[in-house]
């Protein structure tokens, strides 16, 4: 019998803290976060990383679970994952997984196996520089002429992602378009609802500069000069997250404040068009249209699926 699985999530400002912690509320569930940056300590604005008051007594897990001069990646987020859902299902919990990274998600939901490697710091740094020297596109050009395919599905501006399929070909030998394709044809061993916020698109943006002006009025910018200070620098993967990257460009003296606010703003919102462009191309989705339902009436359709499912209730 597959172990029960509930999975919401969506593009950043979608609303899906709020909606995540009703829902645990009504499973008697438990909240994993799969948010690539809330992994972070000290990093709690430009995060957005849920206070304890939201939290409502509901526990989260991979939240502050590690400095943010550490390594952490998607390898290191199944491991936890993994140990946090047995844990909650030993309790007679069920396991919500709530937050926007799809390959943190995907790498949980089919139970991808990943290939033990050696990280080559010195290239992964050598390319986030080639890519601030010549652009995102010439970096994307490097992953394309090494695997056209994977290079094809990956905006330019996803630097991360693109320098991590450059190092696993560099390391392993092998395209990382293949090692997606053999763990995508893999069966899921959980029964799993798999749902995804959506909205019009102009007001998630709207939603979006508000957010981000509303960090910079909380205090981001003190927070990133604090980082700064306890010897975090712009080459760490916790300071290219959004918000973090572009204050520690104003704080360098490359841009103005006003240029860094709205870059942030702009950057945001093309991130959540490329979350969306992830999720669209997963199987089993179930869309949750925010601009037709109520978070009321988003919530009993939720509890109805997954009473058809035989999750939770």
């Amino acid at each position: 019998m597959k172990k029960p699985l509930i999975i919401l999530t969506g593009p950043t400002a979608s609303g899906k803290t709020d909606l995540s912690v009703r829902l645990a509320k009504r499973v008697n569930g438990e909240i994993i976060s799969a948010d690539s940056m809330q992994v972070y300590k000290r990093m709690d604005i430009g995060t957005a990383k849920i206070s304890k008051a939201e939290m409502c007594g509901i526990p989260h897990h991979l939240i502050d679970i590690a400095e943010p001069w550490e390594e952490f990646n998607v390898a290191l987020f199944k491991k936890y994952a993994d140990e946090c859902i047995d844990d909650i299902l030993s309790r007679g919990h069920i396991p919500v997984i709530a937050g926007g990274t799809g390959f943190y998600i995907n790498a949980v939901l089919y139970d991808t196996k990943f290939t033990e490697h050696q990280t080559d710091y010195k290239l992964r740094k050598s390319l986030y520089d080639y890519a601030e020297a010549n652009g995102n596109n010439a970096l994307h050009e490097k992953l394309r002429e090494i695997d056209p395919e994977y290079a094809s599905e990956i905006h330019p501006n996803n630097v991360k992602r693109i320098i991590r399929a450059i190092e696993y070909r560099t390391i392993t030998g092998e395209k990382f378009s293949e090692h997606n394709r053999r763990e995508r044809e893999k069966e899921s061993p959980y029964n799993y609802a798999y749902f995804v916020l959506n909205m019009d698109r102009n007001r998630l943006y709207n939603r979006i500069d508000s957010r981000v002006d509303k960090m910079i009025a909380d205090g981001l910018y003190d927070e990133v000069k604090e980082l700064i200070r306890l010897g975090c620098n712009k080459d760490m993967v916790s300071m290219k997250g959004l918000g973090y990257k572009e204050l520690i460009s104003y704080h360098m003296g490359s841009v103005s404040f006003d240029e860094a606010v709205n870059t942030i703003k702009q950057e945001t919102r093309h991130f959540a068009k490329r979350q969306l462009t992830w999720f669209k191309r997963e199987d089993n989705i179930i869309w949750l249209d925010k601009d037709k339902k109520t978070d009321d009436e988003l919530l009993g359709y939720i509890i109805c699926i997954l009473k058809e499912k035989g999750i939770g209730v």
